[in-house]
């Protein structure tokens, strides 16, 4: 399997400088303009070779490699036109070139007038493809005036786009769109080039990135650091994907206890044990703060118990869904805190833990595993920051609450962030708006606790809870469950037909 490191803007320059040095001039804007031809004849349907090809080129290499795949495109007998906004004088010696090229190809520029006659022309047209090649990975500042027109108008066209190495108007380190009253283009598709970037895929990024392929334009490995930061995949858990023994029995796989239910949030706790109880542990208790339910008539197999007289060292530990934030839920809260055992802090336990230093300094000084699971609320009042703030970096802000707390951190959201105290960053594809509705958290932290009691490595216990969630989700929106209306209560039984059949699927002879 394909680790799928992930890589910044830096980054990005320093290898695509050193890697520029070793090749003729204008190689790699060639290279970005073969790779995205290809991917673009295959956009297209097989009976629109005349179709219209709409290519939007703007100032930097970017444009270059716009104008490289409007040549070739052209070249291939495809009707292409292009919007330049750029002047010639001011282009690199390469865009330049591609320029040249385009320019003695069959390919039409359309005059470039003001906005208001452009737009009307371009929606008068049904175009089978456009390509957005007008702003590369180094923007500095919003897209305004014309060009926010034209990328607001190209938006509502809802036309195939093709983005070329990053969508126009989205940063490509963090996801966010730049600039406070910034837009970005919303492709279907996205070619990047030569590493694969973070935010095409969190925050902002999934919607306007769409599809990623990675066309590496022949820079080889030795020009690329260590990766510090990479895509969510089995790859990166594989290890833990074992098939079980026969000779097996219930305490095999562990306990799970999920601790909260304060009175009015009884669903939270019980929503995370079914969630553990179909992720496999192999007891699994509902702990509740007081006046715990005789039993659960959907999941009689649960145990539930009043917090009073449970003994918390028997279980790894989830807690915090429906905990409330009373004097009780705090005292109870420093009790786990104190417990030898793996736990998984979320909802109400990260609110008390962010209010009160004592309870920062238990969580940070634990010798055993810790995993955080905020939403970004959460995380901006673990970080004292704005949730805004938060994500305006959402790789960043999981990081620094993994150091601060010593504790792997699943930052929640589009593209959830996974972080370790060390360093180590993970983003996850998986997933989709269903997730975007009450209790699913509370469900993830149950899969966490889950593969936790099952004595799998913390790490892998973070990344492929994640995952599974975010699959579980894009398997029921596929069979028409959601995203719209899909409930917390229906994961469970779909994370255990994704888990059973990525080790099904580990065990088949490749």
């Amino acid at each position: 399997m394909v680790m799928n490191p992930l890589y910044s803007i830096s980054e990005i320059r320093t290898i695509e400088e050193t890697a520029i040095t070793s090749l003729p001039p204008g190689m790699l804007m060639h290279r970005a303009g073969e790779a995205a031809t290809k991917l673009a004849l295959t956009l297209l349907d097989q009976n629109s070779a005349n179709a219209p090809v709409l290519i939007l080129a703007g100032p930097g290499n970017n444009g270059g490699d716009a104008l490289e795949v409007a040549a070739q495109l052209a070249n291939h007998g495809l009707k292409v036109s292009v919007l330049l906004y750029a002047q010639p004088e001011k282009q690199s010696d390469d865009a330049r070139q591609a320029l040249h090229r385009a320019k003695i190809s069959p390919a039409r520029f359309l005059e470039v007038l003001a906005i208001k006659a452009v737009i009307p022309r371009i929606q008068a047209v049904d175009w089978a493809l456009i390509i957005d090649g007008l702003f590369g990975i180094g923007l500095k500042s919003a897209i305004e005036g014309d060009l926010k027109t034209l990328v607001e108008a190209i938006n509502q066209l809802d036309k195939i786009t093709l983005a070329l190495d990053t969508p126009s108007g989205l940063d490509a380190d963090t996801g966010r769109i730049v600039g406070e009253q910034g837009v970005a283009i919303r492709a279907q598709h996205t070619i990047t080039f030569i590493a694969n970037k973070p935010g095409l895929h969190t925050s902002h990024g999934r919607d306007c990135a769409g599809e990623v392929t990675v066309a590496h334009l022949g820079v080889t490995a030795n020009y690329f650091p260590p990766a510090h930061l990479w895509l969510n995949n089995a790859a990166h858990f594989s290890a833990s994907l074992k098939p079980r023994l026969h000779q097996s029995h219930k305490g095999s796989f562990g306990n799970a206890a999920i601790v909260g239910g304060a009175p009015g949030m009884v669903g939270a706790p019980l929503l995370g044990a079914r969630a553990a109880l179909h992720a496999g542990a192999g007891r699994v208790f509902g702990v509740f703060l007081e006046n715990a339910p005789a039993y659960d008539s959907v999941q009689p197999e649960l145990m539930l118990r009043n917090a009073s007289g449970f003994d918390l060292a028997t279980c790894t530990l989830v807690a915090g869904p429906g905990l409330g934030q009373s004097r009780k839920a705090h005292d109870l809260l420093a009790q786990i805190l104190n417990v030898s055992q793996p736990i998984v802090l979320d909802a109400d336990a990260l609110n008390l833990i962010a209010t009160e230093a004592p309870l920062q300094e238990k969580v940070k000084r634990r010798r055993d595993a810790t995993i955080l699971t905020p939403h970004p609320l959460e995380a901006a009042r673990l970080l004292q920051k704005s949730t805004q703030e938060v994500q305006s970096n959402r790789i960043d802000a999981a990081k620094q609450l993994a150091e601060k707390n010593n504790a792997i951190t699943i930052l929640k959201g589009s593209g959830s962030i996974i972080a370790t105290p060390d360093g180590r960053g993970f983003i996850n594809p998986t997933g989709n708006p269903a997730l975007a509705s009450a209790g699913t958290g509370d469900v993830l932290a149950g899969v966490v606790g889950a593969l936790l009691a099952q004595s799998w490595p913390p790490l892998h216990a973070a990344l492929a809870a994640t995952w599974l969630h975010g699959a579980a989700a894009d398997n029921l929106a596929e069979q028409r469950h959601g995203p719209i209306g899909l409930t917390a209560s229906e994961l469970p039984v779909a994370i255990r037909e994704v888990l059973n059949a990525l080790i099904t699927a580990k065990r088949r002879p490749t």
